[in-house]
């Protein structure tokens, strides 16, 4: 059921616009790293004051927050970098002379809506089926391209829900925020220097593709690498010397056995997938000469961190696996193997048991026109949910697309959940924030 304002606010989401704006934003080609990931900013600061938001656009100290114990990481080095934030609605009140100032007990906002404005790098070329990866080309009532699944479809849903809540008329008691961020794909940064800004609330919903579901949960995910030592020699004198390669392999036997160990009883959210804790070797770089035998081998991958566990604990069972391999080997036990941590840091996060956020979104989804209930389980993925979370701001996910299409060359995302997701983030909005 709806109210009638509600339905004045359903009835004012701009279908066209909402497209356009994808496009546009599928067309700024906002790779991680890149100068056109600081320019998108820009363009959304630019957008979100047009619909009378009060924004706060501002560049990051970089030292000082890369400089910070609780960084979670980057594996793309930046020498600049911007937030965006944007607050609409929240009550005033009325001082003796009749001026006019924020409610301190309204002024937190009652909902953020979060989207990260980074993408992936494309690949090669010669692999998307137009060879354009930012065309935004539509066909059949889907926007392919880079970003239109991860996660551009749901920024582009986000701030249609805002011109509906805008056009409307409607006044919030309370404020909505919305935060655009940079970074997310490798590490976090946007959202950590965000939350370090002092851009807060009472709970985030970021729209992050979710595939018609509502994920509360997110598994973490961590980056390893693994330096393998051996002793070269000539190829034809091979047995004089270690081959790094060879003595990796016993290395990867010990990762499979790991990888099973900890999918042995996931939690209850990661159960609807086969493999919850995935344990992937990604790049194996190994020998200078065809003809001699390797001295050393690097290994770089990813490592699932468990619904829960800290990630001090899951580093600690990853080197005790290899520790406890390099030990049964006569090599590797005087040579053992160096594991070290590079890149980003994605601890697990998890909404709280019973918070109101999931129960809104459900029915703010099904008011929306849904066909079913959203069906809620975890995701295998880390994300900036674990941030918020982190920060004490009960957060979960529900956004248009299918994350099995994200960082693909045949990424997209169908229009239809775009524009359903906009009307159920104007309502969620308009219940939340009052």
């Amino acid at each position: 059921m709806t109210s009638e304002t509600e339905q004045a606010v359903l009835a004012a989401v701009d279908d066209a616009r909402i497209v356009a704006d994808l496009r546009e934003l599928v067309q700024i080609p906002s790779v991680d790293g890149t100068a056109v990931e600081n320019e998108i900013q820009g363009w959304v600061a630019a957008r979100l004051r047009g619909l009378g938001m009060d924004v706060d656009h501002w560049q990051f100290d970089l030292p000082a927050i890369t400089g910070d114990p609780d960084f979670p990481g980057w594996e793309v080095d930046r020498s600049e970098a911007w937030g965006c934030v944007g607050l609409l609605g929240g009550s005033t009140v009325t001082n003796c002379e009749g001026h006019g100032r924020p409610d301190p007990a309204w002024a937190v906002p009652a909902l953020i809506l979060n989207g990260h404005v980074d993408v992936v790098p494309v690949g090669d070329l010669a692999l998307w089926p137009d060879g354009d990866p930012f065309s935004g080309r539509v066909s059949d009532g889907i926007m392919w391209g880079r970003g239109t699944c991860d996660m551009k479809g749901g920024l582009a849903a986000i701030i249609g829900a805002v011109a509906a809540l805008a056009a409307s008329g409607v006044t919030l008691r309370r404020p909505l925020a919305v935060h655009t961020v940079v970074g997310e794909e490798d590490g976090g940064l946007g959202a950590f220097g965000t939350l370090k800004r002092g851009h807060t609330g009472d709970a985030c919903l970021i729209a992050e593709p979710t595939a018609g579901g509502v994920i509360p949960a997110n598994a973490g995910s961590l980056t390893f690498r693994l330096e393998v030592p051996g002793l070269a020699t000539h190829g034809s004198t091979r047995t004089r010397g270690v081959s790094a390669i060879e003595k990796f392999a016993l290395i990867q036997e010990a990762l499979v056995r790991l990888e099973v160990e900890r999918n042995r009883d996931p939690h209850p959210l990661l159960k609807h997938l086969d493999l919850a804790n995935p344990l992937s070797v990604g790049t194996v770089q190994a020998g200078d000469w065809a003809s001699t035998v390797p001295d050393l081998l690097v290994a770089e991958g990813r490592y699932g961190v468990r619904l829960g566990e800290p990630v001090a604990d899951a580093r600690r069972a990853f080197e005790q696996a290899v520790a406890e391999a390099c030990e049964g080997d006569a090599w590797l036990r005087e040579h053992p193997v160096k594991v070290s941590w590079p890149g980003g840091v994605f601890a697990s996060g998890l909404l709280p048991e019973g918070d109101p956020l999931l129960d809104h979104t459900l029915q703010a989804a099904t008011a929306a026109g849904a066909p079913d209930v959203p069906e809620v389980k975890g995701g295998p993925y880390g994300s900036d949910l674990r941030q918020y979370a982190a920060a004490g701001i009960p957060t979960l996910q529900y956004g248009p697309g299918d994350v099995r299409y994200a960082h693909a060359t045949d990424e997209h995302v169908p229009l239809a959940e775009v524009l359903h997701c906009a009307r159920t983030y104007a309502l969620l909005a308009l219940r939340r924030c009052g």
